[in-house]
């Protein structure tokens, strides 16, 4: 596929190559881009913010609204193409294009909800005839960049609401997975969004990131990955708005009055969901003493029921991870572990790009596998003796993206909400939940800003105050 600049679907000499992680198997190519295409794409994206910004709400929402309805006429094909480039199975790409859908078409509606407000000026002392209200205006120009593991949702969530606003958006989409970034740019082109209204660059993220993030033309930065690259994109944009999500290892607990059962089954879809290459992912179970050896006996159970391989195959409930240099990290991690204690109970095996579902018990605070976001099918297991220890072993982190416990004392959950240090508190359900439109975010190393259309849209405004002063 070509990529999107100035108004034109361009190539290159150059290309890099989008390739299947079960197979190898090559599925296309996409052009490299240079710096002189960086440059080309902001003298576009300022003409394009221009262009928005004259835009009305109303007119906003109907591109969105469209490009809704598109992305649901080719659903299947957006499906195939995600499941193949990512390695996710067909059922979860199916409900990402279903997702996608519908965070396209609630960032249209807030399209048509932007507002002020009134302010009460004559509150201030000696304060009279003067009127004040707030204009909520667009940032302008919107660099987006957008990871591999929800190449279509996360990429929706960063453009819908970008253009709700009023921006201008570029696009900066994971190597690993440009190609159901790039159909998104069609559908939105044939929704009638004007061209300069979007560019998509693909390439190298050092080079194209930066490039785009440190140019002062643009005026906003909303970026999900790792936490490392997100200093280093916050280090280049300077004073700019930014919104980061970082991902996290987020922890799960489990208290004695736990439903057991329901516990181990939210363990096993939110530990292993999309390989375990989700940043909401169950990557730390805290467990009570009395409940710990039931709970490994149900995981192991259960766990022996994910079959993990081709992704296009229906019978495979967990594909491939993205990258076999990625596997192979998380097979090191485990193997670390059980070197230093950690006891093995299931998975931990490798092909290529496909690392069974691991669970690994006995570990401890101190293990890189508890201490560093993996990214990978393996949960690991933690003893709590009570609800105090449990919150210090969830607080025991730099992360704070999302958290789940299970039980039925209101206090305790109670006592959860409040001193668990995460963006994201869930009762009696694991980390692993997300509904496109509540406001999505963490604490501490996992980032700064919200997502979801509403608060997304407030992130890629800006105020204006405006006083009347009359006779």
């Amino acid at each position: 596929m070509k990529f999107y600049l100035n108004g034109k679907w361009e190539a290159r000499d150059q290309v890099f190559e989008v390739t299947n992680p079960y197979d190898g198997s090559l599925i296309d190519t996409v052009p490299k881009a240079t710096e002189a295409d960086i440059e080309r794409a902001l003298t576009s994206a300022v003409e394009g913010a221009a262009i928005m910004a004259a835009t009305t709400g109303y007119e906003r929402f109907e591109i969105l609204r469209r490009t809704a309805d598109l992305i649901q006429e080719r659903s299947e094909d957006l499906a195939q193409t995600l499941s193949k480039e990512e390695g996710k199975t067909l059922t979860e790409s199916r409900l990402e294009i279903d997702r996608a859908m519908q965070t396209m078409e609630l960032s249209g509606e807030e399209a048509k909800r932007l507002s002020g407000e009134l302010l009460p000026l004559d509150g201030g002392k000696d304060v009279r005839n003067k009127l004040g209200f707030t204009l909520r205006v667009p940032c302008g120009v919107v660099a987006a960049i957008s990871p591999f593991n929800f190449p279509l949702n996360f990429v929706c969530h960063k453009v819908g609401p970008a253009l709700a606003a009023g921006n201008a958006v570029i696009l900066k989409p994971a190597s690993d997975t440009p190609l159901v970034a790039l159909k998104l740019i069609e559908i939105l082109l044939e929704a009638g969004l004007p061209p300069p209204g979007i560019q998509c660059l693909t390439g190298s993220g050092a080079t194209i990131g930066n490039g785009i993030c440190s140019d002062p033309r643009v005026r906003k930065v909303t970026f999900t990955g790792s936490r490392e690259v997100g200093e280093e994109i916050c280090r280049a944009s300077g004073m700019k708005k930014v919104t980061m999500e970082l991902g996290s290892n987020c922890p799960l607990i489990v208290l004695p009055d736990a439903d057991l059962e329901a516990a181990a089954q939210a363990t096993v879809v939110s530990g292993f969901a999309n390989a375990g290459q989700v940043c909401i992912s169950t990557q730390r179970l805290i467990v009570a003493e009395d409940l710990h050896e039931a709970m490994i006996d149900s995981l192991r159970a259960k766990i022996a029921n994910v079959t993990a391989g081709d992704q296009l195959d229906a019978s495979t409930t967990m594909g491939p991870m993205v990258r076999a240099s990625d596997a192979e990290r998380v097979q090191d991690w485990i193997g670390q572990a059980v070197s230093d204690g950690a006891r093995l109970v299931c998975g931990g095996e490798r092909d290529g790009a496909i690392m069974q579902p691991t669970l690994l018990d006995h570990t401890t605070p101190n293990m890189r596998v508890n201490r560093e976001e993996l990214f990978g099918p393996a949960v690991t297991v933690l003893k709590a003796s009570n609800i105090n220890e449990a919150i210090r072993l969830a607080n025991d982190t730099e992360f704070g993206l999302s958290a789940g416990v299970f039980t039925q004392d209101i206090d305790a959950a109670m006592r959860f909400a409040r001193e668990v240090q995460s963006g994201n508190i869930h009762i009696n359900w694991s980390p692993f939940w997300r509904t496109d439109l509540m406001p999505y975010g963490g604490l501490k190393g996992s980032g700064m800003g919200k997502e979801g259309p509403k608060y997304a849209v407030e992130e890629m405004t800006e105020t204006k105050a405006v006083v009347i002063h009359s006779k």
